[in-house]
């Protein structure tokens, strides 16, 4: 779809006043409507209103359209116009059918997501953010990289979504960080970010290690209802692969093959690189992408192996269950 041109009243009409029936979240900038425009299409319509609406939310409005105008990618939900009008801001962008992330893995949508299809989706992601990272004409952090801000389309692609926090990386090729207030989610936040105030390219390396945690848990970064010691789910998880139960991080609703585990095993380890608290120990995106790409390739490999090896092992079976070969007379003789 390419960028729109709406008045107030046509944005208005799409969304039936911004009825609450076609509320379908929330955002760092406000709250987002689906909208049916009169040719049929359908577009997601984030909206702040002037009670909302001070210098704090007006930079965060600009910084998402900024943002967003200089981006295109297939993982990036894609930006389509915005409005500002008396005591409207309005940005509108391209509508995800299928709901966030998150929403999957808490089964509110959706059949239980498979490894290969959470590998899937870790994959775009990280094509997303290393988009943004390295191939835009400024280099773009988000700093917010989350489970709710990732939308899946019907074929479980996903796209990057919300970018009211999100901030250009330094012009000067010798500085390394961006001094800024700190922005995020918590549990998600780089605690070298926190401490210092000093947002880079790794903080977001920090997030997506978060996010690689809580998708192969299925739980979320803090689980405020569980034990001590399993409240904080990326420190929880990553103890149990140290101590060799990776298994046991494993939501419970993904099917359990040798293939799955050892695959699960690698991709914990990636997240343990990426939330390391010293920034300057984690890989950057395009060096996490290269180690998904691998991973996958490994187990569809080892998952072809194995649907041979099954099938051989059927060929040699006898309808009634004996195996074709010596039979126990021919042995004895």
């Amino acid at each position: 779809m390419a960028m729109i041109f709406l008045l107030v009243q046509e944005i208005c009409m799409a969304t039936s006043n911004f009825s609450e029936q076609n509320r379908i979240g929330l955002g760092n900038f406000g709250t987002v409507y689906k909208g049916k425009l009169r040719d049929g299409s359908i577009i997601a319509v984030k909206r702040a209103t002037k009670n909302m609406y001070d210098r704090h939310l007006s930079e965060e409005f600009r910084s998402e359209i900024q943002t967003l105008s200089k981006v295109e990618h297939l993982n990036l939900v894609k930006f389509l116009g915005y409005l500002e009008h008396e005591d409207e801001r309005l940005i509108l962008v391209e509508y995800v059918n299928n709901g966030s992330l998150r929403e999957h893995l808490d089964g509110l949508r959706g059949e239980p997501l498979e490894f290969s299809q959470r590998l899937n989706i870790a994959i775009d992601i990280v094509h997303a953010v290393s988009y943004l990272h390295g191939y835009t004409d400024h280099p773009i952090i988000h700093r917010d990289i989350k489970s709710s801000n990732i939308l899946l389309t019907d074929q479980l692609r996903a796209k990057v979504a919300d970018f009211g926090f999100a901030r250009l990386a330094p012009d000067n090729t010798e500085a390394t960080h961006v001094s800024t207030m700190v922005k995020g989610t918590a549990g998600y936040v780089d605690p070298e970010y926190m401490r210092t105030n000093q947002l880079t390219d790794r903080s977001d390396v920090y997030s997506f290690g978060v996010l690689l945690v809580e998708l192969l848990t299925g739980r979320r970064p803090i689980e405020r209802g569980r034990g001590r010691h399993q409240r904080l789910t990326t420190q929880w998880a990553l103890r149990k692969c140290r101590d060799g139960d990776a298994v046991v991080a494993m939501d419970a609703r993904m099917r359990r093959t040798s293939a799955v585990v050892a695959a699960m095993e690698k991709v914990m380890a990636l997240a343990a690189e990426c939330t390391a608290p010293d920034r300057a120990a984690r890989p950057a995106m395009r060096r996490c992408a290269e180690v998904l790409w691998s991973i996958r390739r490994d187990f569809q490999h080892e998952q072809q192996r194995a649907t041979a090896a099954a099938a051989a092992g059927a060929r040699g079976k006898r309808h009634d269950g004996s195996t074709y070969g010596p039979s126990i007379t021919s042995l004895k003789e």
